[in-house]
């Protein structure tokens, strides 16, 4: 029998008239993101987790992973490759995560009330670039990032919520953890 080869590409995007380039950015610098934010609540959980406040981390970190799988999927689907600085990540995150930790729950939130705002303040500027692009050619792409926005959002006020303003030094510890989100946004979109 000599039927037709198959191609298997169920998932792979088709490519068509797609701005390459700016995808590419997207997709690695929002897998490195989740990837990270995956590692700060593991942290948090390896200090925090059979503290009163365990069950409230955990859940945030289960969505980072349903977002994190989803980033797996779309980086295969568009053929992006993923940033080289991944084994960086892997050890800041979990490093911020269980040091944010041992200041105690509020610093723990203070933590994510940072990372957080950094980025859904991300998504939404991502957000507006596809929909300058083509809001109807990157239509699930915008679906999915709307949502994991809206969730990232729900974390901050979780974090508010948990007392993170009444960490002493809030507005130091905030600042310089944002500082460093925006520097691994930048290096992540790039390398």
């Amino acid at each position: 029998g000599g039927g037709a080869a198959l191609r298997l590409c169920s998932t792979r995007v088709a490519q068509g008239g797609i701005n390459k380039p700016v995808i590419d950015r997207i997709i690695r610098v929002d897998h490195a993101g989740e990837y990270g934010a995956n590692r700060i609540y593991a942290g948090q959980m390896a200090v925090l987790g059979r503290s009163s406040v365990g069950p409230v981390i955990q859940q945030m970190w289960n969505q980072e992973k349903v977002h994190l799988k989803k980033f797996n999927e779309l980086m295969v689907a568009y053929r992006v490759r993923p940033t080289v600085l991944l084994p960086f990540w892997n050890v800041a995150g979990f490093v911020l995560g269980a040091g944010s930790a041992l200041l105690g729950k509020k610093g723990a939130m203070a933590c994510t009330v940072a990372v957080e705002e950094s980025i859904s303040e991300h998504y939404n500027n991502q957000i507006r670039t596809l929909l300058e692009e083509d809001p109807e050619k990157y239509k699930e792409l915008l679906q999915v990032i709307k949502q994991f926005r809206d969730e990232e959002q729900e974390h901050h006020d979780i974090g508010l919520e948990h007392d993170a303003e009444a960490t002493p030094a809030y507005s130091v510890l905030k600042t310089a953890i944002q500082l460093g989100c925006r520097a691994a946004i930048f290096l992540s979109e790039r390398i």
